[in-house]
């Protein structure tokens, strides 16, 4: 592995951590922002150490695999407006008609 100012990381590489809970997403998610994060979109951040990390809510594949492409494309809309993904909210757009 090389590693130093010379290889710089990106977010070619990114550790997921996979949610159960609201409550779970928020806390990862204000962990890792702690002391100089990045909050990017959909879900996705860098720690302060230049990491980046997707905290998704296990529902989400879910929601995104559903045979209805309409309830897929509303759970995709609302996703990418959010920085930080909100489960009632991802929720609320598979259940509209």
């Amino acid at each position: 592995m090389n590693g130093g100012p010379g290889h710089p990381l990106t977010d070619a590489i990114s550790l997921t951590i996979n949610c159960n809970s609201q409550e779970e997403v928020d806390h990862y998610w204000n962990k890792l922002l702690e002391g100089g994060g990045q909050e990017i979109a959909c879900g996705w951040l860098k720690d302060k150490f230049g990491l980046f990390w997707q905290v998704t809510p296990i529902i989400l594949p879910e929601l995104l695999s559903d045979p209805d492409n309409a309830k897929v494309g509303r759970v995709m809309q609302a996703m990418m407006k959010m920085i930080k993904l909100d489960i009632a909210t991802l929720k609320a757009a598979a259940d509209a008609k």
